[in-house]
């Protein structure tokens, strides 16, 4: 389960539109603002380093952060976007939204697979496919899950890890109402290929039995 809640620290931003953007990002600011609940809209500006180790830590749309500016009271955010120059794919905005710790939203959650030293089907030189390293779920706002684990024990060749097999967090399930696969245990490629060459020559048997 996600542990403390990281504080994000921002400085209110006086004056919007984009003269007010652009002046921030000289600065090296990025612009942004925070919305939701039964507060107006704050504009504020975040340093431009703290949000790229932000970003390059990952996982910054999952994380739940305690947003402190000067002046206003702290408040739980998760950001809802972040805009990026189509050039240099640097941040130029961010959209935070405000939430209670009751709050459900909807949010990506990595997966995490165990026990891949348990799975014969790997043992046997199988390949293990992530159909979906992310998992959308519903969750509390006060209690994100950092990952669901996935336990590949005993797993064979041909099997698949499917959501219903998780043990999902309390008050977390998926958006999706039917079963759907994660993960699936394939046949490396030199047993497919030999498979392949077995089957065609079973068929091309049968082919000249029939003939005679």
């Amino acid at each position: 389960m996600a542990g403390e809640i990281p504080d994000l620290v921002a400085l209110e931003r006086s004056g919007t539109g984009k003269g007010a953007a652009r002046q921030a990002r000289r600065n090296g600011m990025v612009p942004g603002i925070v919305f939701g609940g039964d507060t107006d809209p704050l504009p504020i500006n975040i340093p431009f380093n703290e949000l790229i180790k932000r970003l390059r830590a990952g996982r910054f749309k999952s994380t739940l952060f305690n947003l402190k500016v000067e002046g206003q009271e702290d408040v739980r955010v998760i950001c809802r976007d972040v805009q990026r120059d189509v050039v240099k794919d640097l941040p130029t905005h961010v959209d935070f939204m405000r939430l209670r710790r009751t709050t459900k939203i909807n949010l990506f959650i990595p997966v995490e697979f165990i026990n891949e030293d348990a799975a014969p089907g790997l043992k046997r030189g199988g390949v293990l496919t992530a159909v979906r390293p992310e998992v959308e779920l519903v969750v509390t706002a006060g209690d994100i899950p950092d990952h669901i684990t996935v336990d590949l024990t005993g797993m064979q060749i041909g099997d698949t890890a499917t959501i219903s097999g998780v043990n999902l967090p309390a008050g977390s399930k998926p958006t999706i109402d039917r079963d759907f696969v994660i993960a699936n245990i394939s046949a490396p490629s030199g047993l497919r290929s030999a498979d392949a060459e077995e089957a065609d020559g079973e068929a091309g048997g049968e082919g000249e039995g029939g003939e005679e």
